[in-house]
């Protein structure tokens, strides 16, 4: 099966073995012509297979036998991650929150509370806060600015929509007893920052991600924030950092 979506201004064509990729993409579908195309097959599927089971048994968790529709799904989104490199567009793991039409990402290890935070924002700051995307959104790096974008790839709870916003502000999330915002630096932001980014496995792709997280760093304020998941954690990070 082969449709179009436009995602982060450009637009892919995928060829698929399954439909759950399509069903997945559907508020993305368009008719313009293709500015590259991505084709999966099931050596791709094997790959994220293999890739799923040597991740869980590094984290010592409990080994999920994942369809291969929806590894499918997984591959076909790093395909189009690559790619985005070469438009100067780089995935980022993290959820993202307009308010007034400018960005906030927040980003932060698996399980610190990303979403619960993004959540607050939303109950906080009433419809002033839109989800752009709660999971994989994609950062176009320009000239003076960053515009992130939403995705189809957008977690769990599908938390996000098909908009793009200029970029204000990075933060990185800790947990604490008392809600703290403070601007940080480069070099104290660049370790999770890397982390999170998506890192090719070819040394190509790598040096291309190095080069967008600098300029990425160059264009974004950096700020790290701890917080309880009070209300007033949304109060405090939003102030701080608007």
């Amino acid at each position: 099966m082969t449709r179009r979506y436009k995602i982060a201004g450009k637009v892919v064509e995928v060829t698929s073995m399954h439909n759950m990729v399509h069903d997945y993409c559907a508020d993305y579908v368009t008719e313009d012509p293709a500015d590259y195309s991505v084709v999966t097959t099931q050596a791709d599927v094997e790959y994220e297979r293999a890739k799923n089971k040597s991740e869980t048994e590094f984290e010592g968790g409990q080994l999920v036998e994942y369809p291969d529709d929806y590894l499918e799904e997984l591959a076909v989104y790093r395909k189009i991650a690559r790619k985005m490199l070469e438009y100067d567009v780089l995935l980022f793991h993290g959820s993202v929150i307009a308010v007034d039409g400018e960005g906030y990402l927040f980003t932060a290890k698996s399980g610190t509370g990303k979403s619960t935070h993004t959540r607050l924002w939303r109950k906080y700051l009433g419809e002033r806060a839109v989800m752009v995307n709660d999971d994989k959104p994609l950062l176009g790096i320009q000239d003076d600015h960053v515009i992130a974008y939403g995705t189809p790839y957008n977690g769990k709870h599908r938390l996000g929509a098909n908009i793009s916003v200029p970029l204000k502000a990075i933060c990185i999330l800790t947990r604490d007893t008392e809600n703290h915002v403070e601007r940080i630096t480069k070099g104290q932001a660049y370790a999770i920052l890397l982390q999170q980014a998506y890192r090719p496995v070819d040394e190509a792709g790598m040096r291309m991600v190095l080069t967008l997280l600098d300029a990425l760093t160059e264009r974004v304020k950096l700020y790290r924030l701890g917080c309880n998941m009070d209300i007033e954690a949304a109060k405090v990070a939003y102030e701080g950092m608007r």
